[in-house]
């Protein structure tokens, strides 16, 4: 046996994908990449894929360092490593128990490695990559690191900037590939209600905090949540998420009051606290675990459905969040998910959200979108309110049939819909196609330089009122339909054509 290699026969052995990871990462490596980032989604094995990474390089007699972003997950890494069967590990975080830095692993936090003498190593594996910590971009470009990779891992690499640091993106699998073999659970989503985020301002690419509070801590709104949950939830192990504390602990408290077992959790809460809440939570005792800005990473636990109160800009913190519930276990047929946050609708499935790319920090040329295919974002159900694929004909929560829709045709410089016969039939357009209509105009509004009054006369024009509603108003601009283009044309050419008739020019 090598110096520095500890018995590491106990491994599981790699699923496929997890195989064919590590081969992508190995083939990196050998074309000089330095800095490559394997991107693997939530629930792909990560700790067992880490675990093989260490095993080969100990069996060479180099020594590793495992960062991770939060105090409170170096105690979860080394029991997954121990449990693996790597027990030649070192801890650096404060004055841990398992301090040694003889040992030939050291799992270390990235806040205790910021004011530390870095352990001598030859391979460094940086987890929640996606985080960019100043400390860890400092230490990839220090030149006395500049021989040592750096292995990257993430379910979201998408940070701005990322690029910078990290020279090579491995995909090394897909959500949905995943639940299609079996390896994560397939998921339902309703969407029964969300806030009205018209007077919420976006700073730096996401909702103002504070007014997202206020548009989102509402009794009638919270009502709805609990609401919901007592009526789809079917009393499964729940993960709620709120914008705040406040608004987070004004869940757990309808809750309780509606006789549901839950419990709060935030980044202040004791490592001892929270993992008391995590043995209820398991034994079922407790039924919700309400939370704000936490509970996005790091959590292994059996959740079966997710109540997403938090509206947000962020497709890496949208994924995070659906992804604690996305891991398979034994009686689990889905994960049921509760968007009262408009996410799904503002950013689509986590299905359809991925990257080809890292992005390297420059601003993005109008229109550029480097994802694999930009999916439609998908409609909800009028029948019970599940989200649906855009192009989906059958609700899967509910079996209705979405009714096919009518050719469209040009008359008189409007848009008539046509059924099978040659006269033009009424069209009594539901909610979700009003607040969908409303989304394509605001989008054409800012193609256009208009303002958002524009959208709402247009929309009058089209339906006989104003979108007063919250629901239509929340809609966030959409790229439009051909459909809506050429009602926008129509309408331009006969407003043409009646200054022309009046005598206008």
């Amino acid at each position: 046996m090598n110096s520095l290699l500890a018995p590491t026969g106990n491994l599981r052995r790699l699923r496929p994908h997890q195989a064919r990871a590590l081969e992508a990462l190995r083939a990196s490596l050998r074309a000089g990449h330095k800095r490559p980032l394997l991107q693997a989604p939530t629930g792909f094995g990560k700790t067992l894929t880490a675990a093989h990474i260490i095993a080969r390089a100990l069996e060479r007699d180099h020594r590793v360092i495992f960062a991770v972003p939060a105090l409170s997950l170096v105690e979860q890494t080394v029991s997954a490593f121990c449990g693996e069967g790597l027990g030649c590990i070192g801890v650096v975080q404060a004055d841990h128990v398992l301090t040694d830095p003889s040992q030939p692993v050291q799992v270390c936090s990235v806040q205790s490695l910021a004011r530390r003498e870095k352990p001598e190593a030859a391979l460094v594996i940086i987890d929640e990559a996606h985080r960019m910590f100043a400390s860890v971009n400092e230490w990839m470009t220090d030149p006395e690191w500049a021989n040592v990779p750096f292995i990257g891992l993430s379910a979201t690499p998408w940070a701005r900037g990322l690029g910078k640091y990290y020279d090579d993106l491995i995909i090394a699998a897909r959500t949905a590939e995943l639940i299609e073999a079996g390896y994560l659970s397939p998921f339902i989503v309703f969407a029964p209600s969300e806030p009205d985020l018209s007077d919420v301002a976006t700073i730096a690419g996401e909702f103002h905090q504070g007014e997202l509070s206020d548009a989102c801590n509402k009794s009638t709104l919270v009502g709805d949540v609990v609401a919901t949950w007592l009526a789809r939830g079917e009393k499964r192990p729940t993960l709620c998420y709120g914008v705040d504390r406040a608004h987070a602990e004004h869940l757990q408290q309808r809750f309780l009051e509606a006789g549901v077992a839950a419990e709060f959790v935030d980044a202040y809460t004791p490592v001892e606290e929270r993992e008391r809440i995590f043995r209820r939570f398991r034994a079922g005792v407790t039924k919700i675990i309400t939370n704000c800005a936490t509970l996005t990473t790091g959590v292994d636990l059996d959740v079966r459905c997710i109540v997403d109160a938090k509206p947000t800009k962020s497709e890496m913190l949208f994924v995070q969040t659906i992804g604690r519930g996305l891991r398979t276990a034994s009686g689990k047929d889905k994960l049921i998910v509760l968007d009262h946050a408009g996410n799904h609708l503002r950013l689509g499935l986590v299905t359809d959200i991925h990257h080809e790319h890292l992005d390297d920090g420059k601003p993005k040329k109008a229109g550029e979108d480097d994802r694999e295919r930009k999916a439609p974002l998908p409609r909800i159900c009028d029948g019970c309110s599940a989200v649906m694929p855009r192009k989906a004909a059958v609700c899967e929560a509910c079996g209705a049939v979405r009714e096919a829709k009518c050719e469209v045709d040009a008359v008189d410089g409007e848009l008539v819909e046509l059924g099978s016969g040659t006269r033009a039939e009424k069209w009594a357009p539901t909610a979700s196609e009003k607040r969908e209509f409303f989304g394509e105009l605001r989008f054409i509004a800012a193609e256009r330089g208009y303002s958002d009054g524009w959208a709402s006369h247009k929309f009058r024009e089209k339906f006989g009122h104003w979108p007063n509603d919250a629901w239509t108003r929340s809609a966030g601009p959409t790229a439009p339909s051909l459909k809506t283009r050429n009602w926008i044309r129509s309408r331009a050419i006969a407003f043409a054509k009646g200054r022309r008739a009046n005598g206008e020019t």
